[in-house]
């Protein structure tokens, strides 16, 4: 993305290439302001952010006064108490003088016109493109993480770009497109800024679709979930211990919000990466779909993500496509209909099948669609139902 003068030009890239070149994310905005003090354990120690971003501050409705100056963050689950003058763990909110506000308003770092399938949705205006933001930060740590060098570094430090609620509405709809994603980024990390664009977007006619880890608290997810249209959820494994030692949470917190959305009726999408020896398990695997089918039904969609070596976990190999298959095997055992693989062009689970009549509907090429045969939600050999959203 370019900016020149008060106008800021959008370049399509693909998400891959933002990964690894950090296109929209990893430019630093060479103010010379230190990162923080690193303890023992390797944790950063917050410091003031500098007043270039205090500029985007906004004061956020999410907090509770823990006694004279400290306050304690409702937003999401960890409730966080952040002293006087210091910044939280996400780095993106601060205590001043026993408010609390956020600087993740109106200044994302990643702004991107793609494919819909790439945030990743398959059963969501299939071939339709969408209009994605992000900021900085991040409520989780996963040792894994893509878009580490936005999410889990100073805020400080990745170029950002002022774009207002409207901006956002009005470029989508010029670009002539049907739906606003909040996406590759953690959209809880700027809540405030996703309500009032998905408010807009709302009122424009446009859908909102959302990706995210689900690490909400209740309250806020439920004041969220009325505007939302769809929810992609990274359930990143079934195995509690990895969420703690691997992701930084907890998974009965992931699980809550996953049906919590299914309850409200948003259309729901979960995405499972698989990672080499720590939660590729066939047992483990078995779990996952099994609570997904008896929680919430056979016909959400599962993808499962080949892991690529990078950030804390780049020791480890790239997930083998042999994994893959018999994780997809496992979970159309257990009962899921429609489970996808995703980063393997080419691969049978890139399509979209009929679980009635096993004909291919959707027949894809990476993100490039050149069958669909869903007329009107149903399948067009068979006129089974299929769930999503298709027009």
């Amino acid at each position: 993305m370019e900016t020149t003068g008060s106008m800021t030009r959008i370049n399509k890239i693909n998400r891959r290439d933002f990964v690894k070149a950090g296109i929209c994310c990893a430019c630093s905005m060479a103010l010379g302001i230190g990162c923080g003090k690193q303890s023992e354990s390797g944790a950063t120690t917050p410091t003031p952010p500098p007043e270039s971003l205090l500029k985007y501050a906004v004061r956020s409705p999410w907090y509770q006064t823990a006694d004279g100056k400290n306050v304690q963050c409702t937003l999401c689950p960890k409730q966080c108490t952040i002293a006087a003058g210091e910044t939280s763990p996400c780095r993106v909110r601060i205590n001043q003088n026993g408010s609390l506000y956020t600087f993740a308003y109106g200044n994302p770092s990643l702004v991107l016109e793609d494919a819909i399938e790439r945030n990743p949705f398959m059963h969501v205006l299939p071939g339709s493109r969408v209009f994605s933001i992000a900021t900085p930060g991040c409520n989780l740590s996963c040792k894994f993480c893509e878009v580490w060098d936005m999410a889990l570094v100073p805020p400080e430090e990745v170029r950002t770009y002022d774009m207002p609620v409207d901006e956002v509405v009005s470029r989508a709809r010029e670009s002539g497109l049907q739906s606003i994603g909040y996406a590759f980024g953690e959209p809880v990390v700027f809540y405030e800024y996703m309500m009032d664009v998905a408010k807009a977007a709302h009122d424009a006619g446009l859908l909102n679709v959302m990706q995210t880890a689900g690490y909400f608290a209740k309250e806020p997810l439920q004041k969220l979930l009325p505007l939302m249209n769809a929810a992609n959820i990274d359930l990143k494994s079934f195995d509690p211990e990895f969420y703690r030692e691997i992701v930084g949470g907890e998974l009965s917190v992931v699980l809550d919000t996953i049906q919590r959305i299914h309850d409200n009726g948003i259309h729901l999408e979960i995405t499972n990466i698989l990672i080499p020896s720590l939660n590729d398990d066939t047992d483990l695997i078995h779990r996952m779909s099994r609570w997904i089918v008896s929680e919430l039904g056979p016909d959400i969609p599962l993808h499962f993500v080949r892991f690529y070596p990078l950030y804390r976990l780049s020791n480890l190999p790239q997930t083998p496509v042999s994994t893959l298959d018999r994780a997809r095997k496992t979970a159309l055992d257990a009962g899921l209909k429609y489970v996808y693989v995703s980063r393997v062009t080419g691969h049978e689970g890139e399509n979209t099948f009929c679980p009635e009549c096993g004909q291919k509907i959707i027949n894809r090429l990476g993100f490039v669609i050149d069958e669909n045969h869903i007329r009107d939600g149903r399948c067009g050999f068979c006129e089974a139902s299929i769930p999503g959203i298709w027009a």
